[in-house]
C-alpha cells in the first residue's frame, strides 16, 4: 500500500554499477526501486560513472532539490557519498551491494540490498560525527567507518579490483596470508601527547571490521571518538597471536596491543619504507597523515534498534593508554 507521506519526499537513488552484487545481479536495483517507490515517491537513479563520482553526482542531486538520498554500492561507494553530503542536513539511506558492506554489517541493516529496501520503514534518522584524513598537499578526505594505517592498508593496495570483484573477501584473507612470514613496516603514531611505535593501527568509529570480525569493540558510531587499536611489531607471525585476541575478544591487556580512545592522531612513517593508509576499505595513499573527528556531520537513516542500543549502551571506559606493552 503507498505511504501517504511519499510526497514529501524527493528521492534520488546514486548506486554503482559495477559495485560487486550490482555487477553480478544487476536486476537486484529495479527490486529495491519497487519496494522504496511506495514510500518515498518516484526514485531518481543516478548511476556513478567511475572512482571518484558518487560524492559529487550527491551532492548535485541535493542542489537539484532531493529531500532524500540512497545510496546502493559497496563501502568505497557509500564513503564517497557520505562524504560528498557531509555537512548537509539531507538524509542518506544505505542499501548495501559491495563485499564487506562494513556500515551495513554495523547496523543492522545487513548486507542485503532488497531486504534493506523492504525494511525502510524501520529506519529513522541520525546524525553522525565523521574521521577525516589530512595529509600534506591534499584535500580532506572523510570516512564513515574506520581508517587503517599499515598492514591492512598495504593489503587493500594489494588486491586487485579485478580478483576483489571474482572472488570478494577471499580476496583478502588471501592478501593477509600472504604477508605471514614477511617483516612489517613500523610507523608512529602519535596520540593525547604520547608516542607509540607498531605495524598496524587501525582509527575506527566502529566495531564491525570486513563484516564478519569485531576488533574494536569499544567503539560506537554515535560516539564524537575513535576507537583506536594499535598492534606493535615488525613480525607478521605475531599477528597469528593477535587474530586469536581478536577472535576471543582478549585484545584489551594483551602485550603488543594498545587499545584507546582519542579524538585526533597523527601517523609519521620512520623509515624509508612507505606506510600505506586506508579509509573505508579504500586505499588512500602514505604516511604522514593525520586523522580527526571532522566539524562536519552527516544524518543517516539507520535501524532504531541500532540508534536505542548505541544511545543506551555507552562506550565502555578504558585506561588512558600508557605506551605499546
Amino acid at each position: 500500500m503507498p505511504d501517504p507521506n511519499a510526497s514529501r519526499f524527493r528521492a534520488s537513488l546514486v548506486y554503482n554499477p559495477v559495485a560487486g552484487k550490482l555487477f553480478r545481479r544487476p536486476q537486484l536495483l529495479a527490486e529495491a526501486q519497487r519496494l522504496l517507490e511506495p514510500h518515498v515517491g518516484t526514485l531518481h537513479l543516478c548511476p556513478t560513472t567511475g572512482p571518484d563520482t558518487a560524492g559529487p553526482i550527491a551532492r548535485q542531486a541535493i542542489a537539484d532539490g532531493a529531500t532524500l538520498v540512497f545510496v546502493a554500492g559497496g563501502d568505497g561507494t557509500i564513503n564517497e557519498v557520505i562524504a560528498g553530503m557531509a555537512g548537509s542536513e539531507v538524509p542518506l539511506a544505505i542499501l548495501p551491494a559491495g563485499t564487506a558492506n562494513v556500515l551495513g554489517m554495523e547496523t543492522g541493516i545487513g548486507g542485503n540490498l532488497v531486504r534493506a529496501a523492504s525494511k525502510f520503514g524501520d529506519l529513522e534518522p541520525a546524525t553522525i560525527s565523521l574521521g577525516r584524513l589530512l595529509a600534506p598537499g591534499k584535500s580532506a578526505r572523510y570516512f564513515a567507518c574506520m581508517a587503517g594505517v599499515g598492514l591492512d592498508a598495504r593489503i587493500v593496495r594489494m588486491v586487485s579490483p579485478e580478483f576483489k570483484r571474482r572472488w570478494g573477501k577471499l580476496s583478502y584473507w588471501e592478501g593477509g596470508f600472504a604477508q605471514v612470514g614477511k617483516k612489517l613496516p613500523e610507523f608512529d603514531v602519535v596520540m593525547d601527547g604520547r608516542r607509540f611505535r607498531c605495524s598496524f593501527a587501525l582509527v575506527s568509529r566502529v566495531r564491525n571490521y570486513g563484516g564478519d570480525l569485531e576488533i574494536a569493540r569499544h567503539a560506537s558510531l554515535l560516539s564524537d571518538e575513535f576507537a583506536v587499536v594499535l598492534f606493535e611489531g615488525p613480525s607478521s607471525f605475531r599477528y597469528l597471536k593477535y587474530f586469536s585476541g581478536v577472535l576471543l575478544n582478549s585484545l584489551q591487556g594483551m602485550k603488543g596491543v594498545t587499545v584507546a580512545h582519542a579524538r585526533s592522531l597523527q601517523l609519521e612513517a620512520n623509515s624509508s619504507e612507505p606506510i600505506d593508509v586506508q579509509v573505508d576499505g579504500e586505499y588512500a595513499g602514505l604516511a604522514p597523515v593525520s586523522l580527526d573527528i571532522a566539524p562536519e556531520r552527516v544524518r543517516i537513516l539507520l535501524p532504531r534498534a541500532f540508534i536505542q542500543r548505541m544511545s543506551t549502551a555507552k562506550s565502555a571506559s578504558f585506561a588512558p593508554a600508557a605506551g605499546v606493552r
